[in-house]
């Protein structure tokens, strides 16, 4: 695609068909666009488009429509992202910001980004493994049970009840309290196998065995890995488009969707892109079910980098600019709500 103006036939034909839905011709490339060349030489172009594999002509149709392989040329040359409108930045920020706590945000989010794009959305919880501890809670629930809070800079919160051998000495427990604070506050949690170490050795052998078994549930919970999930809404607008946009039912996108597996796999190998804003277009998502699909995602974090995704799902004949925008819009809004939580 090195001939810039056979590029400006695809991006129109890719705008036309995104806008019509309809198989695009020659003809109504020469009304609705200026190209400046004449109709026989946008002919020749769409047939070169053609036969290099950037267009197809479905059926009968005289119109051609964008294959995968059209999308991923018209995509990676966006020059710009299209900017989304001042009020529809003033109601993404208010929006977001009236959130309670981090459950509410995501929720918030992922609803925004469905109403927004008008497709699929998705939210990654913020990773346990890329977070940042913020304090760690020992709570004494009767003598003989643990209540230990983990508290992430994101406003995440886990929880766990520990059982310990003997009834617990909450001068031991305020002790240990201060000290695991000391030892882990403002670390990343792959940062913390060293620091939680040397923690036994700052109390007497007699007390080993608590300290050992409150490091021991930490290390747990930060190993697990039911904790990666994600969020979705919006899945009734992809029946809104139907039979025009997938040839075969719906089921075996919405089996797809319901598969977090899927999805997470598919945000982590999004999460290695070197664009800001990564986009898997049909057959690059490698899954059957979501072959006549796009995903657009983009990371949200806080002052160290990205720790999770949010996105949007749609058919491959999607607005890639405005669903890149939209998605780049409520990631940045995240992004400023978790660095000031």
């Amino acid at each position: 695609m090195s001939d810039d103006r056979r590029l400006d036939v695809l991006r129109a034909i890719v705008e036309d068909y995104v806008a019509t839905r309809e198989p695009v011709g020659s003809r109504a490339l020469v009304e609705r666009h200026t190209l400046g060349v004449s109709p026989a030489t946008i002919r020749n172009d769409m047939a070169a488009l053609e036969e290099a594999g950037y267009i197809a002509q479905p059926h009968t149709s005289a119109g051609r429509v964008p294959t995968d392989k059209g999308y991923r040329v018209f995509v990676d040359r966006l020059s710009t992202v299209k900017p989304l409108s001042a009020p529809e930045r003033r109601a993404i920020g208010s929006f977001l910001e009236d959130a309670v706590d981090l459950d509410d945000v995501v929720d918030r989010s992922v609803r925004l980004i469905a109403q927004l794009t008008q497709q699929v959305a998705v939210v990654q919880y913020p990773s346990l493994r890329r977070s940042a501890l913020r304090h760690i809670e020992l709570v004494p629930v009767g003598t003989r049970h643990l209540l230990v809070v983990l508290i992430t800079d994101t406003g995440r919160v886990e929880q766990r009840t520990l059982e310990t051998d003997a009834d617990l000495d909450e001068l031991l427990v305020a002790r240990l309290r201060v000290q695991l604070n000391v030892c882990v506050a403002g670390r990343r949690l792959s940062e913390l196998s060293g620091a939680l170490e040397t923690l036994t050795a700052a109390f007497e052998p007699a007390h080993a065995s608590l300290v050992a078994s409150v490091v021991s549930i930490i290390e747990e919970t930060l190993a697990q890995e039911s904790e990666e999930r994600v969020v979705l809404a919006g899945t009734a607008n992809l029946a809104r488009v139907g039979g025009a946009d997938f040839v075969g039912t719906l089921g075996p996108v919405l089996e797809a969707l319901e598969e977090q597996v899927v999805l997470m796999r598919l945000l982590s190998e999004m999460a290695e892109d070197e664009a800001t804003v990564s986009v898997r277009i049909g057959r690059e998502t490698q899954h059957a079910g979501l072959l006549e699909t796009s995903f657009v995602t983009t990371g949200y974090g806080d002052e160290h980098g990205a720790i999770a995704r949010v996105g949007s799902i749609g058919p491959t004949r999607m607005d890639y600019p405005g669903t890149m925008a939209a998605v780049r819009a409520v990631a940045r809004y995240l992004t400023r709500i978790l660095a000031g939580s």
